[in-house]
């Protein structure tokens, strides 16, 4: 706890300061605005009039340079919403400051400096958060009871699918640029990857073929069709396909799961959750959706972390299974996550 926090006791309101004002960040502002208790007070981007306009509508300071940010005494914790290339030394500042922090996925875009910052994360005992967002929807809370369930049966089998069109809706923008944003596992489909870990377990292997089979110039160097096996610890087997070069108004099968347990099969998407058995489909009730930013706060507030279901370490796991998919694909043969 900072030396500001602790005079102020544990029922103060939350002095929040963002470090990046991107699409992601003015999410996480929007849903902070809805959330009693928590207060944005500082607001940073590189492009100052992103910073002016997201000071305007949250009624936070602006500032160009994190560091200035981070000067301030009154905060309680710091979101980083910056594109993968950008993730680094931000984080390591914050921790400096012994600060709690959500950092928007993918935590970084190699492994050497996501481990430097897990390993900063570890000593300083911090309190941390990854957007991995999904996870705490009702959806997701009703599918892992389900097969964690003592007559659930054995799981056998997952599917995961990531089909959008935000390659073809952005262009050649840094998404599209390998170099700052690893493609799409890793910029995007990282939800659909840390969902099949949260779900059926950890994965063992993987082998990955991608293909530049739609996209022409104009939109970045990027592959933009995946195809992915993955082995699990558990003896599962999965796959996972991913594009972004369809119709950018097209989201129905972007993040949705299918998972053959026992005899049974179930259908998970981010709203709905389905389960056929004996050739009966029913829809199993759904817990209320948990609001990642509201846990956020309320762990920041209490120091409780039991909520809080996507730790810096978890995100790191999620980026090594990425990354190990990139790497498969780039070497033409099975990559080990644990063995980056």
């Amino acid at each position: 706890m900072n030396d500001a926090r602790a005079a102020r006791g544990t029922d103060h309101t939350i002095h929040l300061g963002f470090i990046g004002c991107g699409g992601n960040a003015r999410g996480h502002m929007r849903s902070l605005g809805n959330v009693p208790g928590a207060r944005i007070v500082g607001v940073c981007d590189v492009v100052p009039e992103t910073a002016q306009q997201a000071a305007g509508q949250t009624g936070a300071q602006p500032y160009t340079e994190y560091t200035a940010l981070l000067e301030r005494d009154d905060l309680d914790a710091v979101y980083i919403s910056l594109p993968v290339f950008a993730h680094g030394a931000p984080e390591m500042a914050v921790i400096e400051r012994g600060l709690p922090m959500l950092v928007e996925k993918p935590v970084a875009l190699d492994m050497a400096t996501a481990s430097e910052i897990e390993t900063a994360v570890t000593k300083a005992n911090l309190l941390t958060c990854v957007g991995y967002q999904l996870r705490y929807r009702g959806s997701a809370e009703a599918a892992k009871r389900l097969l964690s369930a003592h007559d659930a049966g054995p799981l056998g089998i997952v599917h995961g699918s990531y089909w959008c069109g935000t390659g073809r809706q952005h262009g050649a923008t840094w998404r599209t640029q390998r170099s700052k944003s690893g493609g799409q596992i890793l910029e995007q489909a990282t939800h659909t990857l840390d969902m099949m870990r949260f779900l059926a377990g950890e994965v063992d292997e993987v082998f990955a073929y991608f293909g530049r089979a739609i996209l022409g110039e104009g939109h970045g160097d990027t592959p933009d069709v995946h195809s992915v096996t993955l082995k699990f610890e558990n003896g599962a087997v999965g796959t996972l396909s991913a594009t972004w070069a369809l119709d950018p108004k097209d989201w129905s099968h972007a993040n949705v799961l299918q998972i053959g347990y026992g005899a049974r099969r179930m259908v998970w998407k981010v709203d709905a959750l389905s389960v056929t058995d004996d050739m009966l489909t029913s829809e199993p009730d759904r817990p209320t959706d948990g609001n990642i930013d509201a846990i956020f706060v309320d762990a920041v507030r209490t120091g409780d972390r039991v909520t809080l279901r996507s730790d810096y370490a978890e995100g790191v796991k999620s980026l090594a299974l990425c990354l190990a998919i990139n790497e498969s694909a780039r070497l033409n043969r099975p990559i080990r996550p644990a063995g980056l």
